[in-house]
């Protein structure tokens, strides 16, 4: 057994093992689970792809005269913001789009730039033209704003992001005769491919799949500079059925993240158009796997072949609602370029980066390594097993007349 207290007094001291989670496989096959678990200290992990659910919010500083943003409409290179917080304060959401963008007027859209491009033309340091309309009081008697900000002028810029790091998610496949374009990228018609979004065994809740060490209060490496779990994701759902080795066979969990947006950058977070579909941001995550005892090192051992995602139909089965499982893949055949579904084999490709994770992860190992990054104890657990309420579609009750 060790502690999180004593993993850190060795990262100060320069003797901690740290090793990602690429290479605690084979440290693992080579001197066993018992062994791997008195030597290692600190597993890293890392992902990088598409999360809708991501925005950043930021106080833009008083204006002389003062105005009252709150109640008005805000605009950040034409990308709506939400203005219902206060007079200066500002949320822009990934997928905000402008007011005159076509949209999927003529299908596909293209959906060029939305707030996700926002944010990342911000963390770059770019000028961004902030547009505000008011309708004035006696304490804010602005009414009109129209000028550059600049993220290094901004009181405080914060990356909030309420639905990040699926644990697990669905494997895309569209048996229509017709082409779909979802959020998973475009699909094209009669099984003609597959798309996934994981890192498989990178992937941060992969390595912890029970939130042992992971949870509230947890510091995270995120979007290149340092973040904290401020608490669970939306939809986040423990309850879906899981493997043996306690990994989720379905969309499961998910976390709420937070960060100082100044320290972050574009190549971290970066705004992705999908066709036909609209824009979302690439967010880059990494979490430490504290080695506490041989059940972590056990868990975080996980390879791709122990991990298995359920195929689903984007084109009937998903946008109705339908449970409709065609098949259940691992994540070494989805990333061998090709699987089986319905006896046809499938090609496949991943809208999210192997290749950045694995660069988070190894990121993340050398800054602890150089005691930049210390661990923290999480204050709170993230709801987990049974006893947690399953989450749940809209229960619609139609309005009558009358009401």
């Amino acid at each position: 057994m060790k502690t999180i207290a004593e993993i850190n007094e060795k990262i100060k001291k320069g003797q901690a093992v740290i090793v990602t989670a690429e290479e605690i496989i084979e440290i693992v096959e080579k001197k066993g689970i018992e062994k791997a678990a008195k030597e290692v200290d600190v597993v890293t992990t890392g992902t990088f792809g598409p999360m809708c659910s991501s925005g950043a919010y930021f106080n833009f500083g008083h204006t002389k005269p003062k105005i009252k943003a709150g109640g008005g409409k805000a605009y950040l290179n034409d990308i709506p913001a939400y203005t219902g917080w206060a007079a200066v304060d500002l949320y822009i959401g990934a997928t905000a789009l402008s007011d005159d963008d076509p949209r999927n007027k003529v299908h596909p859209g293209e959906f060029a730039y939305g707030g996700a491009h926002v944010i990342e033309d911000l963390v770059a340091g770019k000028d961004v033209r902030l547009t505000v309309s008011a309708y004035g009081t006696d304490c804010y008697p602005r009414k009109h704003l129209d000028s550059w900000i600049n993220i290094k002028d901004l009181n405080e810029a914060v990356l909030f992001n309420s639905r990040n790091a699926y644990q697990n998610y669905n494997v895309a496949v569209n048996l229509s005769d017709k082409p779909i374009y979802t959020y998973l990228g475009t699909l094209k018609p009669k099984l003609g491919n597959a798309n996934y979004c994981s890192a498989g065994q990178l992937s941060p809740l992969l390595n912890d799949p029970y939130y042992k060490t992971i949870g509230i209060g947890s510091r995270i490496w995120l979007g290149g500079g340092i973040g904290y779990i401020a608490w669970q994701g939306t939809q986040h759902n423990p309850n879906a059925p899981r493997l043996d080795n306690g990994v989720p066979k379905r969309p499961s969990a998910t976390l709420a993240v937070i960060g100082d947006l100044k320290q972050m950058s574009s190549k971290w977070l970066k705004g992705v158009s999908f066709i036909g579909y609209g824009t979302t941001l690439n967010v880059g995550i990494g979490i430490p796997i504290p080695i506490l005892n041989e059940e972590m090192l056990k868990y975080t051992a996980i390879k791709d072949e122990d991990i298995v995602a359920a195929v689903v139909d984007y084109s009937v089965a998903y946008p109705t609602g339908k449970p409709e499982v065609l098949a259940e893949v691992n994540y070494k055949q989805v990333k061998s370029g090709e699987i089986e579904v319905n006896g046809k084999k499938i090609p496949t490709s991943g809208i999210s980066s192997y290749s950045k994770a694995r660069e988070i992860a190894e990121d993340l190992k050398q800054k602890i390594k150089k005691g930049e990054f210390l661990l923290t104890e999480k204050v709170a657990d993230l709801p987990s097993g049974a006893s947690t309420p399953a989450f749940k579609p809209l229960n619609e009750r139609p309005v009558s007349k009358e009401e």
